[in-house]
């Protein structure tokens, strides 16, 4: 069973991925600073967007996370 996701988190990360996906990889401290100049309001929610964009960069599913929430 994995950690749940909440409804912004996954929002922000697809949308995030759609411009940028090439420039992401499984570093969160790389992935932490360059989140931080695209969300720079919320010091939290850019933490979990660059956290979760690290676990699907580690597990190469990037592609498939922007197919799959894609079409809904």
């Amino acid at each position: 069973m994995g950690r749940i996701r909440g409804k912004t988190v996954r929002q922000y990360t697809l949308e995030i991925l759609k411009l940028r996906k090439f420039i992401f990889t499984d570093n969160f401290e790389t992935n932490k600073e360059m989140i931080k100049d695209i969300i720079p309001e919320s010091k939290v929610v850019a933490n979990k967007v660059a956290g979760f964009i690290t676990r699907l960069a580690k597990e190469k599913k990037l592609e498939s996370f922007i197919i799959e929430h894609s079409s809904k």
